[in-house]
């Protein structure tokens, strides 16, 4: 007949792992806790006062005065407010979707073997470590409707010269192409991660049933793709809502170019640090930041209906 021994820990051994455990516990806390620390003071707790002071009068030196809706009523019948929304939504909309595009063309390019191939990335590359002071900067000398190299060539072959950003018409186009040119990059890099994550299997099967590059390109490249555009698109949406310094520094102090370039960060500043109306620049911001929570939030709905990870 069998007997079954049941063995039962001793006490000092559970006492041993759970002191063991502790000093994990207590060791994975100092790590993170540099990094929850700057989150909470530069993140969480500048959100929570701009949270606060939107409802408030602050010229940000005095007492805070409580005024309710106040400057969300004073921001929604202000039309230059209105302007900045119109600019940030064209800016965004119009910036994402071709910098996506150009991105996918070039990482296909990118993605064959050719010599020079690590140049070429590099090249490509380089407008994304630059920074967007210097980028603004270099533009705007190339923008110049006098001394530009841009309307120096076109005034080579007899072609108009515009003034490409004091012309309302066309000034919000003209910082869109530069904004694409520095940020197309970064895209580039992440897309041809993605197209060399693709299984080859799949397009020598493909060949097999006698498939085109197109059909190739439709059927198994850009559905194995979506993961990866779906992330540059959030962060590329994200960063074009939040476009500032590069706006700043092509604008520069001139009061023709700023309405047709205002966007809604550029009324942040505008409020706060020129005009000294913390509460009403507050209140732009939480504005901004439940237009990006929104738009973040929908996409992650519909991602269910367009984004395919392979399993």
């Amino acid at each position: 007949m069998e007997t079954s021994v049941v063995t039962k820990k001793r006490p000092e051994t559970v006492g041993r792992k759970k002191r063991k455990f502790n000093r994990e516990a207590i060791a994975a806390y100092l790590f993170i806790a540099p990094t929850m620390l700057g989150l909470f003071m530069f993140y969480i707790f500048p959100a929570i006062a701009s949270f606060v002071l939107s409802f408030t009068k602050w010229n940000g030196i005095s007492t805070p005065e409580f005024v309710g809706l106040a400057n969300l009523i004073k921001l929604f019948t202000d039309s230059s407010f209105l302007r900045s929304i119109i600019n940030t939504a064209v800016f965004t909309f119009v910036s994402v979707p071709f910098t996506i595009i150009i991105a996918i063309l070039i990482a296909i390019m990118l993605n064959q073997k050719i010599k020079g191939m690590v140049f070429y990335r590099t090249l490509y590359f380089l407008p994304v470590v630059t920074m967007p002071v210097a980028v603004g900067m270099v533009w705007k000398w190339l923008y110049n409707t006098d001394y530009g190299l841009i309307n120096y060539v076109l005034g080579i072959f007899h072609l108009p010269q515009p003034s490409w950003l004091f012309d309302p018409k066309i000034s919000l186009i003209s910082v869109i192409v530069v904004y694409i040119w520095m940020s197309v990059g970064n895209n580039i890099i992440l897309i041809l991660a993605g197209l060399q994550g693709i299984e080859k299997s799949y397009y020598e099967a493909a060949e097999i049933d006698g498939a085109s590059r197109i059909r190739k390109f439709f059927s198994i490249t850009l559905p194995l793709l979506t993961p990866t555009l779906f992330f540059v698109f959030i962060t590329g949406m994200i960063s074009s809502l939040q476009v500032f310094d590069l706006l700043f520094v092509m604008i520069g102090n001139s009061t023709a170019l700023l309405e047709p370039l205002r966007t809604i960060v550029y009324g942040v500043y505008e409020s706060g640090f020129k005009y000294g109306e913390m509460g009403i620049a507050s209140a732009q911001a939480f504005i901004l930041f439940l237009a990006i929570l929104l738009m973040t939030i929908i996409q992650f709905i519909f991602q269910k209906k367009w984004v395919y990870y392979d399993s």
